[in-house]
């Protein structure tokens, strides 16, 4: 069990909830066919995957899941392609 240290009351048990904190989270890309920048579009963490594969150049769509639910890769971002 985690210790939560807040003032929210949208928390729910260690695992977070929907306040501010808890929806909002960094993901730090690097490789050297990304170009540095920000993107602050709303995505989700099922996007990560098919972004990984892309970004290492391998087809997301090798992914079952991706394509049953047609899950893009991250927006905004460029692949030399």
């Amino acid at each position: 069990m985690g210790v939560i240290y807040t003032r929210s009351l949208k928390k729910q048990a260690e695992h977070g909830g929907f306040a501010q904190d808890d929806t909002n989270v960094m993901l730090l890309l690097s490789n050297p066919s990304l170009k540095p920048r920000t993107v602050t579009s709303f995505v989700e963490t099922s996007q990560i995957a098919p972004t990984v594969l892309k970004i290492l150049g391998l087809d997301p769509n090798d992914l079952d899941a991706v394509r049953k639910e047609g899950t893009a890769v991250l927006h905004g971002l460029h692949f030399g392609e």
